[in-house]
């Protein structure tokens, strides 16, 4: 057990410089999302910026064009929750179940023909990657909006995103994620108190 930990940290302290930015950058993006702070999306900027080069470095092609797209929701995150003219923010929203439904059935129809696609360009876990980026997408766009769910897509997401880095060797970004899944739970609770306010 004690060389089990002692490989742990030895791995841990070896992470890049990079990584380390990466990481603290992504858990100040959540923190401030779990209070509704508009500069959770420059945080969100920079992480997904090094995560682009960090994922690719290590084949994880999915995860590599996930974040450049999470860099064009940065700016559109910052954009959607900017107040403009005096407006009030917009406020935290619920989806109908059955638009979750159609969301899921869509995602597990293109997980195939993504994963395939990925695997031929050389990608690890092509698959289980794929899958991970299409839901991961979707709650970020839930986010942009406000929409309640995206925490529950995120717990999903995240679960299985720390197996996948756990398996690249990137620990310090798997436990960026049992951070996140932490977070998460900070989150459901103060959207919901948010929501029993206002409705």
């Amino acid at each position: 057990m004690d060389n089990i930990l002692q490989n742990i940290s030895h791995a841990l302290f070896a992470q890049s410089p990079l990584e380390i930015v990466a990481v603290l950058s992504a858990i100040l993006y959540l923190i401030l999302v779990v209070k509704e702070n508009i500069w959770c999306w420059f945080f969100a900027f920079i992480s997904t910026a090094i995560f682009i080069y960090l994922f690719y470095n290590v084949s994880l092609l999915s995860e590599s064009i996930l974040n450049i797209y999470y860099l064009f929701m940065a700016v559109y995150g910052w954009r959607q929750w900017h107040k403009k003219n005096n407006q009030k923010p917009s406020k935290i929203q619920n989806w109908p179940l059955n638009r979750h439904i159609k969301i899921i059935g869509v995602s597990i129809i293109l997980t195939p023909i993504i994963g395939y696609l990925m695997a031929k360009l050389g990608s690890s876990f092509p698959y289980l990657d794929a899958f991970v980026s299409i839901l991961a997408v979707i709650a970020t766009v839930m986010v942009a909006y406000k929409v309640f769910e995206n925490w529950y897509y995120w717990l999903l997401v995240d679960t299985l995103s720390i197996y996948l880095f756990w398996q690249k060797h990137m620990y310090l970004t798997a436990l960026l994620y049992v951070v996140y899944i932490a977070l998460i739970l900070l989150g459901i609770k103060a959207w919901k108190k948010t929501m029993t306010k206002h409705y």
